[in-house]
């Protein structure tokens, strides 16, 4: 059994496949996926997805990139999102001064915002964190004690990963684990317990070796679950269980099942 984690199948890179995309991951033993929103439009899409297919959850949230514009309606559109069944989580929200899409400034105000509107809705957070390590944990620091949440795709070092575990969130691991410069990552993985760790793939992107340079999908999760099994020194099936119930316990999976 394993669970991605996060992935974006509301993206159009999916739009000719997605059918069959899904079928895959099933195909290759992945139960669940959690396709998650970074826009209005593409949160409306993840919502839908999701209500169509018994094995994908959504999570809504505005990405930092496009945090400019948010304007006095989003946060009244992501509630009503939030309260269909399908909706596990609340992001990806957070922090990105790579690309600096969004200024800074307002990064960080909507990011406290959006916490707080996870907070009153009840969901765990999903956060964006590139080259924002310090900012993005004393956000968090700050807000610390609320729902609690992963940070997705983790690139800090084992330093901020424990801090953020001490504070009550999961780290999540993704493909760029299974490239060969990747030294900081796999001290990482090896440090966190698995008890504490999701895996992904955040597809379409970051493909997992041996097939990276291609579209990334749900189904090539299994292929960092067993890189994280290989630095862990366990089997990949450890693995896909342990972070398929640390996802299932976080997210409230089966949701729709257990509602319907």
């Amino acid at each position: 059994m394993f669970i991605d984690s996060h992935a974006h199948l509301e993206m159009r890179e999916f739009d000719r496949d997605r059918e069959e995309v899904i079928l895959r991951a099933a195909a290759a033993g992945v139960d669940y996926i959690v396709t998650v929103g970074t826009t209005l439009r593409e949160c409306r899409k993840a919502v839908e997805i999701a209500r169509r297919h018994p094995a994908v959850y959504a999570a809504v949230g505005i990405h930092p990139h496009d945090a400019k514009e948010i304007d006095h309606n989003t946060y009244d559109v992501l509630k009503t999102l939030a309260g269909d069944e399908a909706v596990v989580a609340y992001g990806e929200i957070g922090l990105d001064f790579f690309r600096n899409l969004t200024p800074p400034e307002i990064q960080r105000r909507r990011f406290a915002e959006q916490l707080e509107v996870a907070a009153d809705l009840g969901l765990p957070v999903i956060i964006h964190d590139r080259e924002a390590h310090g900012e993005t944990v004393a956000t968090l620091k700050a807000w610390r004690g609320r729902t609690g949440g992963v940070i997705h795709c983790f690139s800090g070092d084992t330093a901020m990963a424990m801090t953020c575990v001490e504070m009550g969130f999961h780290i999540s691991i993704a493909g760029p684990v299974t490239y060969a410069k990747s030294e900081r990552l796999w001290e990482v993985v090896r440090q966190v317990p698995l008890e504490r760790m999701l895996i992904e793939t955040d597809a379409p992107y970051l493909t997992p070796h041996p097939r990276r340079g291609r579209r990334n999908e749900p189904a090539c999760v299994v292929l960092t679950a067993q890189k994280v099994a290989e630095l862990k020194g366990v089997s990949r099936d450890k693995v896909g269980r342990e972070t398929s119930r640390n996802a299932m316990l976080l997210f409230d999976i089966p949701r729709k099942a257990k509602e319907s």
